[in-house]
């Protein structure tokens, strides 16, 4: 059928796979075609019938070729189901700026669009922090290797590693106080499952986690947005809410907001508290950005002891992606509640990925990697702010840290319009009214400052933000001319 070079490097199972495929591709073998038996092609190449059995195995696996019981192995024809490659679904023309098809951009990737407003880092400067020395010692540490298995709390020395890290923000848990997830938005989904169902009311923050919103009205709950100031939730709102609402649940980032940056302050953070035991409604305190913040800051789960609080954080976006580890803690009682639902929902996280940020976190090298991660940031912030401030856009608060900048275009200027044309232009924005509950028109963009400094950008921006300056001054003018001409 063919021959196999013995003094070939490559191994003669890789050779004999390489070979069929090419035969595959080039319909040397069409489809429908039948191999050989692989003690007939084994004969004939003069091989172990284990070398024949794993390029059959692979090709199988590649969707070359399949087995049709005792028939034997043949070629997969072209109209094979789930042979090929499907290209990526894509959600319905004028679906842009929906939550779900921007988180779907953002992580598609696709070349040649810039991600100006996404919320993560660049791949390159997450690539070392877990090197590949991590997996193979987490892989010879678990006693099972890739057959063990993790409990559904979480790996014990795990979560005290995890529990040290919140005492490092004044939070005094322990091991037991913690509970593993898939990363912030299973937390997430963990916490509605458990603690709430249609018809109960919600208070979220407005600007707020734009994919959340859609998450809470699956599951039919009534959402009423609270105004987020710079130094936290709006206070009056978030009594008038209270008053009119009796909420069930309040989510709220303390630490580096999404989408503006901003940061609460301890004297807000302490009114939240007094509040949520006054009208009695948990707090669910998202963290996820926390490990981007420079300087501490107060957190709810440290100044309530974690008292009707429910703290959630991810290692995602600031050390791996590919691991999508993340974690909960709360009070026992709310914690058996919440590995109920886990339990019920996916059973447990991988022991392979645990093991992994086991690894990460015992080699205390996390700390490094963050400092070296917040340098970056800050350069990324001062440079994106000078450069985005020149093309026009306004930060009244820009917030001290981490890498989301929120801008407000100048007056005039239609921003849904703009994030469409600027999509034509490869270029992907989030308008404001995409962060409000009740998608409220907004003259912001949430800009990521990683991705925000390629001269490209400014000068997409400038050129549109120009045009709308140049026909407002050119309005002015008529209007001028014409208040004249009335005096005359």
């Amino acid at each position: 059928m063919f021959a196999i070079d013995r003094t070939s490097p490559i191994g003669l199972s890789k050779q004999i796979e390489t070979t069929l495929q090419h035969m595959v591709e080039q319909r040397v073998l069409p489809g429908g075609a039948k191999l050989p038996s692989i003690r007939q092609l084994a004969s004939q190449l003069a091989v172990s019938t284990n070398t024949v059995v794993l390029a059959y195995d692979r090709l199988v696996a590649a969707g070359t070729i399949d087995t049709h019981g005792t028939a034997g192995f043949f070629v997969c024809t072209r109209n094979d189901g789930g042979r090929a490659i499907p290209d990526a679904a894509t959600l319905e023309a004028g679906e842009e700026q929906e939550p779900v098809w921007l988180a779907q951009q953002a992580n598609d990737q696709r070349a040649g669009v810039l991600l100006a407003s996404i919320g993560a880092l660049p791949p390159t400067w997450l690539q070392d922090a877990v090197p590949a020395t991590a997996v193979q010692k987490a892989l010879a540490r678990s006693a099972a290797g890739m057959a063990s298995r993790c409990p559904p709390q979480g790996l014990p020395e795990l979560r005290e590693h995890i529990a040290l890290l919140m005492r490092g923000i004044g939070a005094a848990v322990d091991a037991s106080h913690i509970l593993t997830t898939f990363g912030g938005t299973h937390a997430i989904d963990l916490i509605c499952r458990s603690f709430l169902q249609a018809g109960d009311t919600v208070l979220v923050e407005d600007p707020g986690y734009f994919l959340m919103f859609g998450r809470l009205r699956q599951d039919g709950i009534r959402l009423v947005p609270v105004k987020r100031n710079p130094d936290g939730l709006d206070l009056d709102a978030l009594e008038a809410a209270c008053r009119e609402h009796r909420p069930r649940l309040l989510f709220v980032q303390t630490a580096l907001h999404n989408p503006t940056g901003w940061s609460s302050s301890p004297a807000n953070l302490h009114k939240v508290l007094v509040l949520a035991q006054q009208y009695g409604f948990l707090i669910a305190e998202d963290d996820v950005h926390g490990h981007f913040q420079q300087a501490p800051s107060t957190r709810l789960a440290s100044l309530s002891g974690l008292d009707g609080v429910i703290y959630y954080s991810s290692f995602c976006k600031a050390l791996s992606p590919a691991l999508r580890m993340g974690y909960l803690a709360a009070a026992p009682a709310l914690l058996k509640v919440l590995m109920r639902t886990k339990i019920h929902a996916i059973m447990t996280t991988p022991a392979l990925n645990e093991y992994v940020l086991l690894e990460v976190l015992r080699a205390g090298t996390l700390r490094k990697h963050l400092d070296r991660l917040q340098r970056k940031i800050m350069a990324a912030r001062n440079a994106s702010t000078q450069q985005l401030s020149a093309a026009g856009v306004l930060f009244e608060h820009p917030g001290d840290a981490g890498i989301f900048l929120w801008g407000t275009m100048p007056a005039g200027l239609d921003v849904d319009l703009l994030v469409q044309d600027a999509y034509r232009n490869k270029i992907l924005l989030m308008r404001g009214a995409a962060f409000s509950a009740n998608d409220t028109p907004d003259p912001h963009i949430r800009f990521n400052v990683a991705f925000s400094q390629p001269p490209r950008l400014g000068n997409y921006l400038q050129q549109r933000l120009q045009a709308v300056a140049g026909a407002r001054s050119n309005l002015a003018r008529i209007s001028d001319q014409a208040s004249a001409d009335g005096k005359r």
